[in-house]
């Protein structure tokens, strides 16, 4: 059903004319990984998996982290150019390894897409590089580091064994694997940045370097087939260098390296249906590369893609009244705090501003139209109040639904 026609510069955008849009989003549904699902990866959920795609991949045991829990890699793969992955660098950023295992299911399923994939790459993946944070569901380390501003002084564990893995694998290209907050927009526009990217600098005057160049024409690709089922919600980071983040430090030593972003989709707050944008760009990176010899030619699209604003709100309750007593209506904004609770992820609203918010979008909208809204106990609200409900006119309503 794939079929994939191998000249150079054949681009994948180019072959999907061929193909209805609709064929990767149904490769996703026919391998997604059913076992793995909500926010909260860990190793437990995904060493099971490992036996599972022996027969196609090679699983190591790389190293340990602060609290002795183990670091894999899954290596697929025996072409000629090879792909660094690593994902939960910061562990509560678990979208991208649900898509990993999404894609390895693909390859399992020796889908012809695959198939020409692992005929032309080696992918060095590491799904969790992060498992104390996962597992208590944070984006620091045991030790209260971000890994991804470790990436000169390695002072953490988890940051040698990555160095350690791109010294030895010595990869062509690296993707760099993450999460994002549901504050980001595409751009100043009401659109969510539902998938994200970013070519990290590698100097600190931000060159547009020959190893950007490759990294952008990826990108450029990627976003290219993402038009086609979320328009105008793809964004770019602002590219400002820092040495002590790992893509800029691979970057700096030419190695084209993608940051991925995991963003928000319209009540995906599992992110569930993120995962299926975040594994269709895996596809189409990774065919790109496949079938290509890529020179940074056709980097100027990358351009285009709008640059991430902190424009949304997880809820935006309009033109309400807070004291009757001044009959002035105001904006009020919540955003939600993600927790782990008995082993999994609660999403608490909690009152972050208040006023005029007529400049900023919601990912959930209520019109007070003047009307009273006070805390859950008839109290008068106030910045850091936390509640899944407030009481608009005395009658309750719910922010956020489990």
């Amino acid at each position: 059903m794939y079929t994939i026609v191998k000249f150079e510069m054949f681009t994948f955008v180019d072959q999907i004319k061929h193909m209805e849009k609709e064929d990767l989003q149904l490769l996703f549904e026919t391998h997604k990984e059913s076992t793995l699902s909500h926010r909260y990866i860990t190793n437990k959920n995904i060493v099971p998996l490992f036996s599972k795609i022996k027969s196609i991949a090679e699983v190591k045991t790389i190293g340990q982290s602060v609290l002795g829990d183990d670091i894999f890699s899954i290596t697929i793969g025996s072409g000629s150019k090879k792909i660094l992955m690593w994902s939960q660098m910061h562990g509560n950023e678990s979208t991208t390894t649900k898509a990993i295992f999404d894609f390895l299911n693909t390859c399992l399923a020796k889908a012809s897409i695959a198939n020409n994939i692992l005929e032309h790459c080696t992918i060095c993946i590491i799904p969790i590089l992060n498992p104390d944070g996962a597992k208590k569901y944070t984006r620091v380390n045991a030790n209260a580091v971000d890994l991804n501003r470790d990436a000169q002084n390695k002072t953490q564990p988890e940051s040698r064994v990555l160095r350690a893995v791109f010294d030895s694998f010595k990869p062509d290209f690296c993707f760099n694997l993450h999460g994002q907050r549901t504050i980001f927009s595409a751009g100043k526009a009401n659109k969510t940045a539902t998938v994200s990217f970013l070519a990290p600098a590698q100097d600190k005057d931000c060159s547009i370097t020959p190893t950007r160049k490759v990294a952008m024409e990826i990108i450029a690709e990627m976003n290219a087939y993402l038009q086609n089922i979320i328009p105008n919600q793809v964004g770019v980071y602002d590219d400002a260098f820092n040495i002590n983040c790992v893509g800029d430090t691979f970057q700096s030593e030419n190695i084209p390296t993608i940051l991925f972003e995991a963003g928000h989709f319209a009540d995906d707050y599992a992110r569930d249906i993120t995962r299926k944008f975040i594994y269709t760009s895996y596809l189409t990176s990774l065919t790109y590369i496949s079938n290509n010899s890529i020179e940074g030619d056709k980097h100027l699209d990358y351009f285009s893609i709008p640059e991430n604003e902190k424009m949304f709100y997880d809820v935006i309750i309009r033109n309400a009244l807070l004291d009757e007593n001044t009959k002035q209506s105001t904006d009020i904004a919540f955003q939600f705090e993600e927790r782990l609770e008995n082993s999994q992820i609660q999403f608490i609203p909690v009152l972050a501003k208040i006023g005029d918010l007529s400049n900023y979008y919601a990912h959930k909208q209520i019109d007070a139209k003047g009307g009273l809204v006070s805390t859950d106990d008839s109290k008068k609200l106030e910045i850091g109040y936390e509640n899944v409900c407030v009481k608009l006119n005395n009658e309750k309503i719910v922010l956020f639904a489990k």
